[in-house]
This record gives C-alpha cells, structure tokens and sequence, in this order.
C-alpha cells in the first residue's frame, strides 16, 4: 500500500492524471457544445470507439498519420451525421437514438475491424502511428513542472487549448450566442431569425469533431492500436463530467480532471494485488459518487434561491 501511496503522491502520478484525462476532456468539451445548443449527444461512446478504429486503420494500412487521424475524424463525425438526421431531420428521440448509436458501435467496430484484418480483437497485426511527444522549451528544464507538464502527447495539449477555444466560441462569438440562445429557449431564438435546426446541426458536428479527437487519442497516443471497447465508458464519464461543470468548458475541464485522477488512481492500484474488477469500478464509482454530490450541491442552490425569491416577494 505504501508503494501506491508514494506513486499518487509523485510527479508521475499528476503527469498520468493528465494523460488520462485527455480523451475524457475532449468529450466533455464535445458534450458542453451539444447541450448548449439543447441538443443532447449521448453518441459520445460510439463517436470515440469509430474514430478510435477508423485512425488505427487509417494510420496502420496507409503508414501516414496525416491520413490517420483524417479517417479518425471522419469516422466519428459519421456518427455524429447519422445523429443529426435521426434525430434533427427524421424527429426521432435524440437520446434513443444515442443510445442506439451507442449499442451499434459496440459491435460495429468489431465487424469493420474483422472486415479488413479477420481479427475480432485489436488491430495488433498492423503497425499504427501514434502522436509525437513533445518537450516544451523552457519548461522541461524547471524540476517540478517541467515533469508534470512536459513530455506529454501533442494531443494532450490540443485538448487543454481546446478548453480555451470552446470558451472563446460560447461567450464570445456570434455562433456561441446562438448555441446558447437555441438551447435556452429555441422558440425565442426563431422569432429572431435564428434557424434553431442549422444551429443544432452545427453544434453537433462541432461536438462529434471534438469527441472524436478523444477517440484518435485513445488508438494513436494513449495506446498504441484499436482493441475491442477500449473506450470503456469514458464517453459516458465525459456526459457527467459536462452536468457536473454545469456546461462550463472550465468547470468541465475540472471535473474532467477529478475523474481522470480516479482512472489515474485505478492503473495504480492494478499494480497491487487488488482484484481486477474492484480496480476498475474506481472511475465509475467516482462518477456516481460526484454525481450525488452534485445533485445535492444543486438541489441545495435551487431551494435557497426559491426561498430568498418568496422572501423578495
């Protein structure tokens, strides 16, 4: 136990924490877009595991990362198309259909991988680029934070700069204006001329473009190559992460954080005898447990401003 204890209390362990969180942060920031626009994508899990397996694909069979993470890309925003005509053009509920997109991509990427490789496993046969590190000048040399924050995958960076570019677009541009204008009320948003369909689209292909620069990460720099549901419900952890920053890029990147300390804690707890199942319920029952906390945090907040508007009254 001591020897987890000294790991979690190193510079390696925040180090991994940001290399955990990354294909999380990047669905959160996805799922903020979305949900702005009051345009639920529950299709973050399909969005990551078909881009996930369309760049090891991509990268293995051509030998470019260029062209790689270009089918990454491609093949999450396919699935953000299909939502958006589903659910946008055809009326259909948009959370069951993210859940059917979800359950599709399950064993749809199990196909299309057999389909090119006859594996049902991983892409291990073909060679897969992964994303360069990269060594900040300057800051690889200071002795604590050049451990913690250099070195790291490029991705991990994007996805950080990303919190950035996401703020700048909701507050302070017109497309942001009408993102939150649709999701806070669409009828008033048309009575201004906003075209509340065109803005919904919008924001889900900006989502299932950011969701699926997590999904590249996870098969070209957090791991070397696709496998079968390597996602492992990080989508589903990002949908929390987005409720729990209150749909902030911020308050998101920080909740987005705390559970990749809680994945982060898990690898280093499978290095102790620990049953497997227990190690990996870690990030879950943290999801549930700050979910909890959050909805009383809320519920709090909300009743204390029900009764100080009676009392204004």
């Amino acid at each position: 136990m001591s020897d987890v204890l000294n790991y979690v209390c190193s510079f390696a362990f925040f180090a991994s924490v940001l290399r955990v969180t990354t294909p999380i942060l990047f669905a959160t920031l996805g799922s903020i877009v979305a949900e702005r626009a009051g345009a639920s994508n529950i299709a973050l899990e399909a969005t990551m595991l078909f881009a996930a397996l369309f760049g090891a694909l991509g990268s293995g069979l051509s030998g470019s990362l260029a062209v790689g993470f270009l089918c990454a890309v491609l093949g999450g925003l396919l699935v953000t198309v299909m939502l958006c005509v589903f659910a946008l053009r055809l009326k259909a509920d948009i959370i069951l259909t993210g859940i059917a997109l979800n359950l599709l991509a399950g064993g749809g990427t199990v196909f299309i991988m057999y389909m090119f490789l006859q594996d049902k496993g991983s892409t291990s046969s073909i060679a897969t680029k992964v994303f360069p590190s990269v060594t900040i000048p300057g800051v690889s040399s200071i002795p604590v934070l050049g451990q913690i924050l250099s070195g790291h995958n490029v991705l991990t960076y994007v996805a950080f700069l990303m919190v950035a570019v996401v703020w700048v677009l909701l507050f302070r541009t017109r497309l942001g204006a009408h993102i939150r204008a649709v999701g806070e009320n669409p009828g008033a948003a048309a009575s201004v001329g906003i075209n509340v369909a065109r803005t919904q689209n919008i924001a889900l292909l900006l989502s299932g473009f950011l969701t699926s620069l997590g999904g590249a990460f996870m098969s070209m720099g957090y791991m070397n190559g696709f496998s079968q549901n390597m996602v492992a419900g990080r989508g589903f952890i990002a949908l929390a992460a987005a409720s729990m920053g209150q749909l902030h890029p911020v308050l998101g990147m920080v909740a987005a954080l705390i559970f990749g300390a809680a994945d982060a804690f898990s690898n280093a707890m499978a290095a102790m005898r620990i049953p497997d199942e227990l190690v990996k319920l870690i990030p879950y029952a943290t999801t549930i447990v700050g979910m909890v906390v959050f909805s009383a945090v809320d519920q709090r907040r909300r009743m204390a401003r029900k009764k100080q508007a009676m009392e204004q009254s």
